[in-house]
Order: structure tokens, then sequence, then C-alpha cells
């Protein structure tokens, strides 16, 4: 009886080991390119915000300054900064808080029930993907005056959690539908309800999609800028954005000072990605559930 030639024990495997492992000199020529997109301006912006006001305007830009201070940073503290910030962190947790208790459950029932309604209510949802806050701003503007909202936090954080709950709901059914169909019908002849299921199955296995959803919405809140503006009229529910456009105004030409109020807002959201930035690529490639 013939047998195939044997190959070297390993040879196929070393190899393709071997390929998976051979460096791409192009590759890393983007990745340089690419971070040194990222970096540079980041940099002229922390160096620039340590910079006198008179010595902003003139010399090079990529040039660390000859006579740093935290005048600048000093400046953005003294006026209302602390108070622009714990107004965006209400927003923030309030849109997250209200997007997690209604995404989550419907995302369940369109990945769990064939019903008409439940498909129904999801390719509703996605429409608002498709639909920008600019086409709609006069209508939720008269909606918040007749319900008495304008200028209160509220006026904010209603419309933003409703234009973040789209994507959310999508993020998440991609990440429902990861579990499999095994786990469901354990608990099921377990005599497990639908809320038991919920709760001890479907959120302890979609941490990923919940952990990317909650850094979606959180940074759709800190970043608007179209609600507050639209919605507020006084310092009293202001937020980060729409104070950083004031400070043009209140300081005129002062740069140093709204690039450090810049880097300041930026701190908490730089934070929040290095913590979640796994679950947050995973949750967008679709197997934060697995």
């Amino acid at each position: 009886m013939r047998t195939a030639p044997r190959t070297p024990a390993g040879g196929p495997a070393r190899r393709r080991r071997h390929w998976t492992r051979r460096p791409n000199p192009l590759a890393g020529l983007g990745s340089v390119v690419w971070l040194v997109v990222v970096i540079v301006p980041v940099y002229a912006m922390i160096s620039a915000s340590l910079t006198r006001q008179d010595e902003a305007l003139g010399g090079n830009a990529l040039k660390p300054p000859a006579h740093p201070t935290l005048a600048n940073y000093n400046t953005v503290l003294h006026n209302g900064f602390g108070h622009l910030l714990l107004n965006t962190v209400i927003v923030a947790a309030a849109v997250v808080a209200i997007v997690l208790l209604l995404c989550v459950p419907l995302s369940y029932v369109a990945v769990r029930s064939r019903t008409f309604w439940s498909g129904a209510s999801f390719r509703l949802f996605l429409l608002g993907v498709a639909i920008p806050a600019q086409a709609v701003v006069v209508p939720l503007y008269l909606m918040i005056a007749k319900l008495n909202l304008y200028d209160s936090l509220l006026a904010v954080v209603l419309p933003t959690a409703a234009f973040a709950m789209p994507v959310s709901v999508l993020i998440l059914t991609g990440t429902l539908r990861d579990i499999s169909e095994e786990m469901y019908e354990a608990m099921a002849l377990d005599g497990a309800s639908t809320t038991r299921m919920l709760f001890q199955l479907v959120i302890p296995m979609a941490k990923g999609g919940i952990s990317t959803v909650v850094v979606y919405a959180a940074l759709q809140a800190w970043n608007g800028f179209l609600f507050p503006l639209i919605f507020t009229q006084s310092d009293g529910p202001r937020v980060l954005t729409l104070g950083l456009f004031n400070y043009v105004s209140q300081f005129g030409v002062n740069i140093p000072a709204l690039l450090a109020s810049v880097v300041l807002s930026g701190i908490p959201v730089f934070a929040v990605y290095l913590v979640a930035r796994r679950a947050l690529v995973g949750g967008l490639m679709g197997v934060g559930g697995k």
C-alpha cells in the first residue's frame, strides 16, 4: 500500500507562522505617518496652552514655549469651567442611563422575538440613523418649548439620547446575535423567565457591546453642540462645548486660554477611551458578545 510522502514535522505550520511574522515595512510606515498626523496637532495644542498670550501669535507653532506658564489653565479654572464640566457630566450620565435602559430590552426583543411588531420597531429605530439632527431641530424646538423644558439640562439630554439610540440598537443587536441559541434553550429548560434570561444571560454575555454603547452615547453627549446651542440660553444649563464656543468672545484673542480649556475638556474623554478602548473596538467589530 503506497503512502503519501511525509512532510517534515511542523513544516507547513512553521512556514505559515514565519509568513505571519514577516515584517511589513509598508504597514509600519503608514502607522508612523498616522501617528505623526495625530500627535503633532495634540502637541501643538498643549504647547500653545502653556505659552504666554504675547508669544502665542509669533514664531513657530511647533517650537516649545520659551517661558512655559500655567496661567492660562488658572484663567480657565477660575471662569466657570467647573460648572460647565459638572453640567456636561450630568448630561452624559443621563444620556447613557436612558440609552441603556431603553436599548438593551429593545435589542433583546428584536433578536429573540419573531413577531411583526418587533421587526417593525427595529426597522423604525434604524430609520433614525438616516435622519440628521439639523433636519428636525425646528420641530424639536417647538416640542421642547411646549413641554416647558427650554433652557434646562433636560432639553439637552432627551434629544441627545434619542439620536444616540439608533446606532446603539444596531450595535447591541449585533452583539446579542452572537449569543448561541443553546444557551437560551438551556435556561428555558431550567424554567427561566424572559426577565431572568435578560439579566442573567444577555447582559453578562453582552458586556462588550454594552461598553461600546456606553462610550458611544457618552461621547455623543460630551461633544454635542447643536442641542445646547438651540435649547439653552442662560449660563445655568450651559455645557462644555457651548462654554468653549463662548470663550472666543470672553477671552478675545487669548488663544492660549482657549486651547487650555480644550485640553482640560478632553482629559475625561481620553481617560474613558484608555479604560474602554478594547471593549469599544470589540463591540464595533460585532464580537462583543463572544
